[in-house]
């Protein structure tokens, strides 16, 4: 029970202006100042007999973990009370332990999943919810079209970020021309696309959604295939170099996350995982004999397996119990139930109660599932991990753009970097093609500077690549040559110059896929090595 009595000692009468001073300094509401104090002296009476001085990272954790069965409480009362608290153990307080303790993760880890979260979203359920409550102008505007919209898209099982990516472009076409979609056709669609292009001066990549969205609703809903929408093409896409961490920048990112938190930073890096593959973990999913972790239903509702990284097993084992103890608790409260993907809930009723299905990360309190109203714990919400990354970076003094798929990059460039075959990287990020995972042969310097450099009597020793006599001679003749047919010879020198370098490149010790890239090949490389054939052959001076 809170006390709400007025103190009688002055000492705690000046614990609680100093505690005043504190929330003040750090602009809570004046509103929220009684309120937070109740949130401690709350605390205060849960542990009589202890001095706040004598407390321990223990006490406040289990007290958190009481705080998070009271379904009674909602989402901002909790994250007030951890806030009382942090500020007291942190600033006023200042224990030494406050500093280490994992405040973001209570704090944040309490983040219900929404009805649109995409672990919960996609359920033939929710298609009634979602048109007694629509919120988009589809909905409000053709509830029947809506209705065929949703079956349409999550019968081939589209993603619920494609869903809801596709229903925004079908929303802003529609108020674009304010018309019945009966009444449009070919031409609007090309008006909007422009206008897309011209005044709204979006990339490429969003005008191919938006065509691709336009292109689903007509064909698949409103059954009126498009012909042709006019001049428009669709755009290049471009090529993106991804950003990369160095060894040292993942260390000092590494050091200064801490906590569960930081265990789902490490994984994340260890094994290339998304950052909703990683959330997403199960107990069953962890395979210790084999020191490997099975990711399923992965982007493409694809699994693969990806390795343990042993620096962490201690961590996962520790985890693990942690996990039980918080999920026999919740047996004895009257809950412990879980998540269950799809129609596994019918096929296997008592699963969801079972310790092999929970989430290794687990939220830091119970929650309402939107679908069933059952109040289960789900796992902990992405936004923890983000969170965690972009303050550490900016604390670590890094001026990259960091985000969580940040170290999945970092992990395929520092494996290609060790040695690793480019095909086993492939398997472990999940690419459909090795074309996708080529892109990091270009960040860890086998693109543009993934020739071997060749020494020449010329440069002194320096490191340069020698001219072939050959193509100096063809060089010369070509300066002294009549017009005619000058255009022709100078096409087939260029021809025979860039298959040369490819030759010299390749012989010089580089690899296919590296020397592809530095020509500038996007294709096969090793088929485009094949098919390179020169007037002369390749006599290169060392």
């Amino acid at each position: 029970m809170e006390s709400r009595n007025p103190p009688t000692d002055p000492r705690v009468q000046q614990f609680w202006d100093r505690y005043q001073a504190i929330l003040r300094q750090f602009r809570v509401p004046a509103k929220a100042l009684p309120w937070y104090r109740r949130h401690v002296q709350a605390y205060i009476d849960d542990h009589p007999g202890i001095r706040l001085q004598e407390q321990c990272p223990g006490q406040l954790q289990n007290w958190f973990e009481c705080l998070g069965r009271d379904v009674r409480i909602p989402d901002w009362q909790h994250r007030q009370k951890v806030d009382a608290l942090r500020l007291l153990f942190c600033y006023l307080l200042k224990t030494p332990w406050a500093d280490n303790f994992d405040w973001d993760h209570c704090l944040l880890g309490a983040r219900p999943l929404g009805s649109d979260h995409p672990t919960v979203a996609r359920t033939y359920e929710l298609i009634p919810k979602q048109l007694s409550k629509p919120n988009s102008h589809l909905g409000k505007a053709f509830p029947e079209l809506h209705r065929k919209f949703l079956a349409a898209i999550r019968i081939p099982d589209y993603s619920i970020n494609t869903e809801r990516s596709y229903l925004g472009w079908v929303d802003r076409f529609l108020r674009f021309h304010r018309k019945s979609p009966r009444d449009c056709a070919e031409a609007d669609v090309a008006s909007f696309l422009e206008h897309l292009a011209i005044r709204g001066r979006v990339a490429g990549a969003t005008q191919a959604q938006a065509l691709n969205a336009l292109v689903f609703f007509f064909s698949c809903v409103m059954e009126q295939p498009l012909g042709e929408i006019g001049p428009f093409r669709r755009p290049k896409r471009p090529r993106r170099i991804p950003t990369v961490l160095s060894p040292v920048e993942i260390e000092s990112i590494l050091a200064s996350i801490q906590g569960v938190t930081g265990l789902m930073v490490r994984l994340m890096y260890g094994t290339g995982m998304r950052v909703m593959e990683c959330v997403r973990v199960r107990i069953l999913d962890l395979d210790f004999a084999y020191r490997q972790i099975v990711v399923r239903a992965g982007k493409g509702k694809k699994d693969r397996v990806v390795p343990m990284p042993g620096v962490i097993i201690d961590a996962l084992h520790h985890q693990i119990e942690r996990v039980r103890v918080q999920h026999e608790r919740d047996l004895v409260a009257g809950f412990g139930s879980v998540f269950m993907p799809e129609a596994l809930t019918r096929k296997y009723p008592n699963a969801d109660k079972e310790f092999c299905w929970q989430f290794l990360f687990p939220a830091t309190r119970l929650a309402q599932d939107p679908r069933t109203g059952v109040v289960r714990r789900h796992h902990i919400h992405q936004s923890v991990i983000q969170r965690a990354i972009k303050k550490s970076a900016a604390r670590s003094g890094i001026l990259k753009r960091v985000t969580s798929h940040t170290l999945r990059h970092s992990f395929a460039t520092h494996l290609l970097e060790s040695g690793s075959d480019i095909r086993t990287v492939q398997e472990l990020l999940g690419h459909a093609d090795v074309s996708t995972t080529m892109v990091y042969t270009h960040v860890v310097g086998r693109g543009g500077q993934g020739a071997r450099w060749m020494r020449s009597s010329r440069t002194n020793g320096k490191r340069a690549l020698a001219a072939p006599q050959p193509l100096i001679n063809a060089a010369q003749r070509l300066r002294s040559g009549s017009a005619r047919g000058k255009h022709e010879y100078q096409r087939k020198l260029a021809l025979d110059t860039h298959f040369y370098w490819a030759r010299v490149i390749t012989q010089a010790g580089s690899t296919p896929t590296s020397t592809a890239a530095s020509c500038g090949n996007t294709r096969s490389p090793c088929r485009w090595l094949a098919s390179t054939k020169m007037t002369w052959g390749p006599t290169a001076t060392a």
